[in-house]
Protein backbone atom coordinates (compact mmCIF):
# COMPACT_ATOMS: atom_id res chain seq x y z
CA UNK A 1 0.00 0.00 0.00
CA UNK A 2 1.72 3.46 -0.60
CA UNK A 3 1.40 6.34 1.07
CA UNK A 4 -0.62 8.63 -1.83
CA UNK A 5 -1.02 8.15 -4.51
CA UNK A 6 -2.38 10.25 -8.09
CA UNK A 7 -3.94 9.34 -11.38
CA UNK A 8 -3.94 11.38 -14.53
CA UNK A 9 -5.55 10.94 -17.84
CA UNK A 10 -4.67 13.49 -20.31
CA UNK A 11 -5.46 13.28 -24.19
CA UNK A 12 -2.08 13.15 -26.70
CA UNK A 13 -1.59 17.06 -27.37
CA UNK A 14 1.49 19.01 -26.79
CA UNK A 15 -0.38 21.14 -25.10
CA UNK A 16 -0.34 18.54 -22.19
CA UNK A 17 3.03 17.99 -21.85
CA UNK A 18 3.54 21.18 -19.57
CA UNK A 19 0.32 20.32 -17.80
CA UNK A 20 1.34 16.91 -17.29
CA UNK A 21 5.11 17.64 -15.85
CA UNK A 22 3.31 20.32 -13.83
CA UNK A 23 1.02 18.57 -12.18
CA UNK A 24 3.45 15.84 -11.67
CA UNK A 25 6.19 18.05 -9.66
CA UNK A 26 3.51 19.36 -7.64
CA UNK A 27 2.65 15.60 -6.40
CA UNK A 28 6.12 15.07 -5.92
CA UNK A 29 6.33 18.75 -3.74
CA UNK A 30 4.99 16.50 -0.58
CA UNK A 31 8.19 15.00 -0.24
CA UNK A 32 9.96 18.68 -0.02
CA UNK A 33 12.41 17.93 -3.36
CA UNK A 34 15.12 20.67 -3.68
CA UNK A 35 14.24 22.69 -6.33
CA UNK A 36 17.11 19.82 -8.75
CA UNK A 37 15.46 17.17 -7.93
CA UNK A 38 11.86 18.80 -9.36
CA UNK A 39 13.98 19.83 -12.23
CA UNK A 40 15.15 16.23 -13.07
CA UNK A 41 11.22 15.12 -12.26
CA UNK A 42 9.50 17.67 -14.76
CA UNK A 43 12.54 17.00 -17.01
CA UNK A 44 11.89 13.37 -17.12
CA UNK A 45 7.67 12.98 -16.99
CA UNK A 46 8.48 15.80 -20.17
CA UNK A 47 10.45 13.36 -21.79
CA UNK A 48 8.09 10.27 -21.60
CA UNK A 49 5.01 12.21 -21.95
CA UNK A 50 6.56 13.64 -25.84
CA UNK A 51 7.38 10.14 -26.61
CA UNK A 52 3.85 8.61 -25.82
CA UNK A 53 2.31 12.12 -28.26
CA UNK A 54 5.08 11.95 -30.96
CA UNK A 55 5.85 7.98 -31.44
CA UNK A 56 3.25 5.92 -29.53
CA UNK A 57 0.33 8.00 -30.76
CA UNK A 58 2.08 9.30 -34.42
CA UNK A 59 0.23 11.99 -34.48
CA UNK A 60 -2.89 10.51 -33.91
CA UNK A 61 -5.11 11.57 -30.57
CA UNK A 62 -5.39 9.03 -28.37
CA UNK A 63 -4.74 8.82 -23.95
CA UNK A 64 -2.20 9.03 -21.93
CA UNK A 65 -2.35 7.53 -18.45
CA UNK A 66 -0.32 8.78 -15.74
CA UNK A 67 0.21 7.44 -12.33
CA UNK A 68 1.98 8.27 -9.55
CA UNK A 69 3.12 6.71 -6.18
CA UNK A 70 4.73 8.10 -2.72
CA UNK A 71 6.10 4.89 -0.85
CA UNK A 72 8.28 6.72 2.16
CA UNK A 73 10.96 8.89 0.04
CA UNK A 74 10.25 7.23 -3.49
CA UNK A 75 8.36 8.60 -6.46
CA UNK A 76 7.02 5.88 -8.58
CA UNK A 77 5.67 7.52 -12.24
CA UNK A 78 4.17 5.59 -14.72
CA UNK A 79 3.54 6.83 -18.62
CA UNK A 80 1.47 4.59 -20.05
CA UNK A 81 0.22 5.09 -23.87
CA UNK A 82 -2.02 2.98 -25.71
CA UNK A 83 -0.40 3.87 -29.30
CA UNK A 84 1.86 1.45 -31.61
CA UNK A 85 4.50 -0.12 -29.21
CA UNK A 86 8.23 0.12 -29.73
CA UNK A 87 9.29 -3.16 -31.30
CA UNK A 88 12.99 -3.06 -30.21
CA UNK A 89 13.10 -1.40 -26.61
CA UNK A 90 16.74 -1.68 -26.30
CA UNK A 91 17.22 -0.25 -29.96
CA UNK A 92 15.04 2.61 -29.16
CA UNK A 93 16.95 3.06 -26.04
CA UNK A 94 20.23 3.88 -27.87
CA UNK A 95 21.41 7.11 -27.62
CA UNK A 96 20.44 9.11 -30.43
CA UNK A 97 18.59 6.52 -32.08
CA UNK A 98 15.15 8.37 -33.56
CA UNK A 99 12.01 6.65 -35.21
CA UNK A 100 11.44 9.97 -36.50
CA UNK A 101 14.86 11.57 -38.25
CA UNK A 102 12.64 13.69 -40.22
CA UNK A 103 11.62 15.56 -36.91
CA UNK A 104 13.69 18.06 -35.05
CA UNK A 105 14.15 15.00 -32.62
CA UNK A 106 17.64 14.59 -30.80
CA UNK A 107 16.61 11.25 -30.01
CA UNK A 108 17.69 11.14 -26.21
CA UNK A 109 14.51 10.80 -24.39
CA UNK A 110 15.40 7.61 -22.68
CA UNK A 111 18.88 8.57 -22.05
CA UNK A 112 17.62 11.75 -20.12
CA UNK A 113 14.71 9.80 -18.40
CA UNK A 114 17.48 7.10 -16.87
CA UNK A 115 19.87 9.97 -16.01
CA UNK A 116 17.41 11.80 -14.04
CA UNK A 117 15.91 9.14 -12.59
CA UNK A 118 17.07 6.35 -10.37
CA UNK A 119 15.92 3.65 -12.47
CA UNK A 120 13.72 3.83 -15.54
CA UNK A 121 12.11 0.76 -17.23
CA UNK A 122 10.03 0.35 -20.35
CA UNK A 123 7.42 -2.43 -21.30
CA UNK A 124 6.11 -2.30 -24.35
CA UNK A 125 3.76 -4.62 -27.07
CA UNK A 126 3.41 -3.58 -30.70
CA UNK A 127 -0.25 -2.48 -31.43
CA UNK A 128 -0.68 -2.46 -27.51
CA UNK A 129 1.06 0.40 -26.68
CA UNK A 130 4.00 1.74 -23.81
CA UNK A 131 4.26 1.86 -20.32
CA UNK A 132 7.61 3.86 -19.03
CA UNK A 133 8.18 3.00 -15.22
CA UNK A 134 10.61 5.62 -13.33
CA UNK A 135 11.84 5.89 -10.07
CA UNK A 136 13.52 8.47 -7.52
CA UNK A 137 14.32 8.80 -4.41
CA UNK A 138 13.94 12.26 -2.95
CA UNK A 139 16.01 13.65 -0.12
CA UNK A 140 18.15 11.99 2.15
CA UNK A 141 17.11 9.59 4.43
CA UNK A 142 16.28 10.86 8.34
Amino acid sequence: MSDNEMKLEIKSKSSNEAFARVVVAAFASQLDPTIEELADIKTAVSEAVTNCIIHGYDGKEGTIHIHCRLEGRELEIEIIDYGKGIENIEIAKQPLYTSKPDLDRSGMGFTIMESFMDEMKVESIVGVGTKIKMRKEIGEAV
